[in-house]
């Protein structure tokens, strides 16, 4: 890629000074040599310096009995940087934030766990299906 048509301003940030495209993935090497993207640069959380990829929670949560789906964003927090944000659409109705919160405990890194839970009917997509983080951040 040479940059983006008519937008130098954009394409100085994601192009390195030896012409290399900055994507924004976050990989990870297996043991046996195989690249994984795992999430992306711009969604990744930092809370008191500690790198928390929303795939990995939404992972976490995911299999929680009574979880449809869910999405986990950065949200402010005067303390550490960033907090996590949860926000859960429910397959059982039954399901508390109590719930949530405890699987979280018994499942995730202190870091990682949701400051704020919060549960929705569905949650934004793109056409095509995809989370839009973006839109769950500020509201």
């Amino acid at each position: 890629m040479a940059g983006y048509w008519q937008r130098p301003d954009e394409t100085a940030k994601v192009m390195t000074a030896d012409g290399f495209f900055r994507t924004g993935d976050i990989g990870m090497v297996d043991e046996r040599g195989y690249f994984r993207i795992v999430d992306r640069k711009k969604d990744m959380i930092l809370v008191s310096g500690f790198n928390v990829y929303p795939n990995e929670v939404e992972d976490v949560v995911a299999n929680m009995d009574g979880i449809l789906e869910c999405a986990a964003v950065g949200i402010p927090d005067e303390k550490a940087g960033e907090a996590v944000k949860l926000v859960i659409v429910k397959k059982n109705p039954a399901v508390t934030e109590a719930d949530v919160r405890a699987y979280c405990e018994a499942n995730l890194t202190g870091y990682k766990r949701p400051k704020v839970v919060e549960f929705r009917t569905e949650l934004p997509k793109t056409p095509v299906g995809k989370i839009l983080r973006r839109e769950l951040r500020g509201k």
